[in-house]
């Protein structure tokens, strides 16, 4: 197994770089958002070609990861199609001026790339599981199920919003919006401990490393305190927004 996960971090040294590469020529460092959801379809089908597996249970995982990486893949990439490069990477760009090329590779692509390579840690071990379903496997599907809807809905919510030209410079606050500040990024954790349930066993306990630094990254890294930030900066009403509504988890509102 260890032999097929450095294997699999090589896959994905060169999936980023390609991308890394491509990012040049745009311009746009933050292509690589698109192809985050992508590179785990990409490692997840190197770790079930290395299984030689034809069990139930690895190919339904890799069904949910598939299906979630396409969607997320789709949505990122319309969301951004003829949109300026991303504000927070345009910011590191006039920062680091005639560096930022090869600095990006490191600070972009490569970081995200060893994040991507650990936090897969449970498709490694749940691709290679030739076991019958349990009920742990039967509540990680429902967990990425309902992680699954919550994303998607609280994106689609969003992209509505949007639409509506009388809405700009509006805070979204209705529907899921209302329960959480960050609807897509709690089903994303959500979702990540479901992959984690689906491929965990009593010998692989360590693989809860994956949603744990997952949702560390989405509430204090790169998620919710990020966006938060920007947010109170751009929208006038967001500093109301923060102090009626959970920012992660959600509940009622204050």
């Amino acid at each position: 197994m260890e032999q097929i996960f450095l294997q699999g971090g090589l896959a994905i040294l060169i999936y980023v770089s390609l991308i890394w590469i491509v990012s040049l020529i745009k311009k746009d460092a933050g292509i690589m958002d698109i192809f985050w959801g992508l590179g785990f379809i990409v490692v997840g089908y190197f770790y079930l070609s290395a299984a030689y597996s034809n069990a139930f249970q690895p190919r339904l995982l890799y069904t949910l990861v598939l299906l979630w990486g396409l969607r997320l893949t789709l949505h990122i990439g319309v969301r951004n199609l003829g949109e300026a490069e991303d504000a927070r990477y345009a910011n590191w760009r006039q920062q680091f001026g005639a560096k930022w090329w090869w600095l990006s590779y490191l600070r972009v692509f490569i970081l995200q790339g060893v994040v991507m390579w650990i936090v897969s840690l449970p498709l490694l071990v749940g691709l290679q599981d030739k076991s019958s379903l349990t009920l742990i496997d039967w509540i990680g599907i429902m967990l990425f199920a309902v992680g699954f809807l919550i994303e998607a809905v609280g994106d689609w919510q969003l992209r509505t919003f949007k639409k509506d030209s009388a809405n700009k410079g509006k805070v979204l606050d209705t529907g899921l919006w209302s329960l959480t500040r960050h609807p897509n990024y709690f089903g994303e954790a959500l979702l990540w401990w479901g992959f984690t349930l689906i491929a965990i066993e009593v010998s692989t306990l360590w693989i809860v490393i994956s949603p744990i630094i997952m949702t560390w990254l989405l509430i204090k890294v790169s998620g919710v305190a990020m966006l938060d930030d920007l947010l109170r900066k751009t929208k006038p009403d967001y500093a109301a927004y923060i102090e009626s509504t959970n920012a992660f988890f959600p509940g009622k509102r204050k």
